[in-house]
């Protein structure tokens, strides 16, 4: 039973990834009705992990997976339980409603079966960051994430303004998930486990250690810029460039909710520090603020409600690291709160545009009677948005303040911090679901009418989610809720707020920020004037800097390049050849590793002699050589000399190889000195002359150093055993040096045969070019 259920788990989380392949098969031979194909990958991984709910509830875990690297203790594995569960819910659930929706709203567009497999590739990427068990596949699918928001966001690749976004995106938390590799690497090394399931219980080991604060800031790296937090937050707006139905799923249940994920999953082995509940709040409630008040100058539907996402997911860390009780209930509460209202308001803006032909609030309205489900829906989105009663939002607002509200600074600080976000994001929400929609009746560029049902389904089941849920508050909180709140905290948390508020100050802060929003919403143009005065005011911000520092990079990218690649193959040859010496000599010389000076030995030869003083005239001869050819040839003679050295020294094979490379080094050299007509002597100056020869005479000595010093050491005679043997047992060969060459080194003498081939390509391509550039220049000649 177990192993049927690993494998149906695993067969899951590949499911999206598969269906990713079928997409555009499925919309070109089904057009915009293969998405009821599509659909059933997220619907059938969301039943799959709704039969989880009562063993989770239970207090109960699921794990499972796979060996990947067993040397490494990586694994392909799960780990489920009341954090991971809601996540999963949340990604399928509302991505099958997604994908229904893009149906719809994508109806007829050229590109929709590559849409819709970037969307199913990035559903897949999401629900493997929740679920992941290993720390090495968390990253991998993290990333997944980055590359997927790319391809999404930059889907209208013809529109500059689309490029841009999705670079933006890919940079900031492309760098953010370098930042994650880093901070798990640290994790590993100190807790020793790569598995998260086993880290949540490994106490306090992480915040003991000494590397804790440099673990969290990058941790925190990769949560902020992920989620959008100060000073990263200037992404996700932009990112509103894609279509709705990714603007929907982005905001509602994915990958800005990643960070806050983490940030939620690593919290009982990094939380309750000092860094952990300054850190979170400080830039968490400085993000709500900030959102809020950008949110307020919007007129386009999508970019108020992605300023108000950038709100939410700070309040989320907020809670996250705020530290006192409840904060974790609350958070919950108004993470499941903000993607049920956050995912029906995107696709309502979705329905507004697509039928409408406009999301500017200021053009819209008396859209009612035109689009009654439509309104309905965005009002009971608008309702939870607001924490208004009967809707999960009220219960998560009243547990916000009822977390919150303490009589000290810090308490007052951020609770000041959450009435102000609070009731700007109240503002917004009707400013969203209810402007467009009363009023007198507004010309649109298109007749407005009610949109199909694949439209409407998925803001309206959203709505009805957050109805039931509050509703029926003790089931939910006994089954999502609970479990939740308990896998962040690390303990048993019970959440059982309901529809009857805190009575007392969580109530009248409640009812305050109610006040001051519909204040808000009722002066919203003077509103949106000052903050627009304000934010001018206040000078460029991180987008513009964003675009200056890529700017910057591109600058000192051409520079760098123009001062390293010259073009002259002279000076890359120079500097690779110095930088080899300085790390034989600097090497050698910093730790001590210089050899003793070799005796000269006492029993050499006079033919040996002879040898070695033909080498050494060769040398010479290259050096003093008044021509090319000269000095090619007189190489050879060096080269020769030292094949019949080896010969004598009882290396034949190595011998004969020597004697094939001069051979063909002088005949392929000679060939090309002869076609390709260069200069036939050597015009260099004296000074780089003396250069060239000082980085020569390095890069030999530090050779001739580390051989001198490697023959100091006893030799090590396993190699030669192992291949003596072994060749001819395993390859049937009784020449040990061909065997080695051919069989043992196989890949690395196909390298280098493949190396000589290009050169030797490179050359001919040389030659042709030369000849024909000769001919085309006789023929212009012939014509004069």
């Amino acid at each position: 039973m177990i192993a049927n259920v690993a494998l149906l788990t695993f067969a899951v989380l590949f499911l999206p990834f598969v269906m990713a392949l079928c997409a555009p098969i499925a919309i070109g031979r089904l057009g915009h009705r293969g998405v009821w194909v599509l659909a059933l990958a997220p619907a059938l991984a969301f039943v799959h992990f709704l039969r989880f709910i009562p063993e989770i509830a239970a207090g109960e875990v699921v794990t499972g997976g796979y060996v990947w690297v067993p040397s490494f203790n990586l694994s392909f594995s799960w780990f489920i339980d009341g954090l991971s569960l809601v996540f999963a819910l949340l990604i399928t659930g509302i991505g099958t409603l997604v994908v229904l929706y893009a149906g719809a709203y994508m109806k007829g567009h050229p590109q929709q079966g590559r849409f819709m497999a970037f969307l199913l590739l990035f559903m897949g990427a999401m629900l493997g960051v929740v679920v992941s068990d290993s720390l090495m596949m968390l990253f991998v699918y993290w990333e997944l994430t980055s590359i997927t928001s790319f391809l999404l966001i930059g889907f209208d690749h013809k529109r500059e303004a689309a490029r841009r976004a999705a670079l933006q995106a890919l940079v900031v938390t492309g760098g953010g998930g370098l930042a994650l590799l880093a901070g798990l690497i640290f994790i590993w090394n100190i807790s020793g486990t790569t598995q998260l399931s086993l880290l949540v219980h490994g106490g306090d080991v992480l915040r003991q250690s000494p590397f804790y604060f440099a673990t969290l800031l990058l941790v925190l790296g990769a949560a902020f810029t992920k989620s959008a937090q100060f000073p990263f937050h200037f992404w996700l707006p932009n990112a509103m460039e894609a279509p709705t139905p990714v603007s929907a799923y982005l905001h509602s249940a994915t990958m800005v909710k990643a960070g806050v994920y983490l940030l939620m999953r690593l919290n009982p082995i990094m939380g309750e520090t000092a860094a952990w509940e300054i850190l979170l709040p400080f830039f968490g409630g400085l993000t709500m603020l900030t959102g809020a008040c950008l949110a307020i100058r919007q007129t386009d539907l999508k970019l108020m409600l992605a300023y108000t996402t950038v709100s939410s997911l700070g309040l989320l860390v907020m809670l996250t690291g705020f530290g006192s009780e409840h904060a974790i209930e609350a958070a919950v509460l108004y993470l499941v709160a903000h993607s049920l209202f956050k995912g029906a308001l995107f696709m309502v803006a979705g329905i507004i545009d697509h039928e409408a032909g406009t999301r500017d609030v200021t053009k819209l309205g008396g859209l009612r009677k035109a689009m009654p489900i439509t309104f309905i829906a965005a009002m009971a989105a608008a309702f939870s948005m607001a924490g208004f009663p009967p809707l999960l939002g009220f219960l998560a607002k009243e547990e916000i303040y009822y977390a919150l509200a303490h009589p000290n600074p810090r308490a007052i600080l951020f609770t000041g911090i959450a009435i102000t976000g609070n009731a700007l994001m109240l503002a917004v929400a009707f400013a969203v679901a209810l402007k467009p929609f009363v009023g007198k009746l507004t010309r649109t560029p298109k007749q407005a009418h009610e949109g199909p049902v694949l439209l409407w389904l998925g803001p309206a089941l959203l709505a009805f989610a957050g109805l039931l849920a509050a509703l029926f508050s003790g089931v939910f909180h006994e089954y999502v809720s609970t479990p939740m709140a308990t896998a962040i905290a690390g303990e048993t948390r019970i959440v059982d707020m309901s529809l009857v508020p805190h009575i007392g100050v969580p109530l009248a802060l409640s009812l305050f920020t109610v006040a001051l929003g519909v204040m808000v919403y009722t002066k919203l143009s003077f509103a949106r004037r000052l903050m627009n005065h304000a934010l001018d005011a206040a000078g460029p911000g991180p987008d513009k800097a964003f675009d200056g520092v890529m700017s910057a990079l591109v600058k000192l990218s051409f520079h760098t390049t123009r001062t390293i690649q010259t073009g002259r193959l002279k000076s890359y040859v120079a500097i690779t050849f110095a930088i080899i010496a300085l790390v034989l000599l600097v090497s050698l010389s910093v730790y001590d590793e210089l050899p003793a000076m070799p005796a000269w030995p006492a029993d050499i030869q006079l033919h040996e002699l002879t040898f070695i003083a033909i080498a050494i005239i060769g040398l010479i001869a290259v050096l003093i050589a008044t021509s090319r050819l000269t000095a090619i040839v007189a190489l050879g003679i060096q080269g020769f000399a030292v094949a019949v050295l080896f010969l004598l020294f009882g290396a034949p094979d190595l011998s004969f190889t020597q004697f094939m490379v001069e051979t063909l080094s002088v005949v392929i050299l000679t060939l090309v000195m002869t076609r390709l007509h260069l200069s036939p002597s050597d015009h260099r100056e004296f000074r780089q002359k003396l250069l060239d020869g000082i980085i020569a005479a390095a890069c030999g000595t530090g050779f001739a150093l580390m051989l001198l010093k490697s023959i100091e050491r006893p030799f090590d005679a396993s190699l030669t055993q192992f291949f003596s043997a072994y060749s001819k047992l395993i390859a049937h060969g009784n020449n040990v040096v061909n065997v080695i060459i051919v069989d043992f080194r196989g890949t690395d003498t196909l390298g280098e045969i493949a190396v000589v081939m290009i050169t030797g390509l490179a050359i001919l391509a040389l030659i042709r070019i030369r000849s024909k550039l000769a001919a085309n220049a006789a023929k212009e000649e012939g014509r004069a």
